[in-house]
């Protein structure tokens, strides 16, 4: 990760806190603490963690209480993504399950082994990431959708009237030369025109599918400026380099 990752340790037990604060630093997290869950929901607010190591037990608020307010209460929804790995002295398996249910990321019982409680905080956050970068793709391809709906839905509204044009600007015996010549010059650039936009919906359409298909990160708006260009503007090089 290009910036350090932000991790909130919530213990009443002042040596565990310290204990955390002191080894998790060093290995170039940055640290905020908390000793009870009343001031970890202030800690959320103000320092915007990657991750809580949270204990269950505690005075005032316990883990799941303070975990159920964050995943479910409106007023934390800001914060509701937030990565929790639960502390708890209790190996009950209902206790852990009730814990995954509420949204807890992972579940860790005391005593722990340090280095296994850094290779959890080190998986949930890679976790934490690739759930970032998928949830930024969806949004992205989801923006793409939304724009291509909106370029067809107008390349459909020019085409209504050019088909209009179409249907009468054809020639009649009883136009002179100049007239008939006008209007077979304005309904072969009419057809010239429903042919380069019905070309250019398709290109749309298949641009936007292999887009979201693919599963890529490609510069659509690039691509799409191309072929704008291509049907729609001129080159002033009459060889069309």
């Amino acid at each position: 990760m290009d910036e350090k990752a932000k991790i909130l340790i919530v213990d009443d037990e002042p040596r565990n806190l310290d204990f955390f604060d002191v080894m998790l630093d060093k290995l170039g997290f940055e640290v905020a603490r908390a000793e009870n869950g009343i001031i970890a929901l202030e800690m959320v607010v103000e320092f915007k963690p990657d991750l809580i190591l949270l204990d269950n037990v505690m005075p005032k608020l316990s883990g799941w209480q303070v975990t159920r307010l964050l995943k479910q209460d409106p007023e934390y929804s800001e914060y509701k993504d937030i990565s929790i790995i639960m502390f708890s002295a209790m190996d009950d398996v209902r206790d852990k399950i009730e814990g995954f249910e509420l949204g807890v990321d992972d579940y860790i019982t005391k005593p722990f082994n340090f280095s296994e409680v850094i290779a959890r905080i080190r998986a949930v956050l890679k976790n934490r990431e690739i759930y970032k970068q998928n949830l930024v793709k969806e949004r992205r391809f989801d923006q793409i959708e939304s724009f291509s709906d909106s370029v067809l839905s107008f390349l459909n509204q020019l085409r209504e009237p050019l088909e209009q044009i179409l249907s009468r600007s054809t020639p009649d015996v009883a136009m002179d030369d100049s007239t008939a010549d006008f209007c077979s010059f304005v309904s072969t650039e009419a057809e010239k025109a429903v042919v380069s936009l019905d070309e250019f919906r398709e290109e749309i359409s298949r641009l936007t599918e292999n887009e979201i298909e693919s599963n890529r990160n490609g510069n659509f708006l690039k691509e799409l400026d191309q072929r704008i260009h291509k049907h729609f503007v001129k080159s002033d090089d009459p060889d069309g380099e």
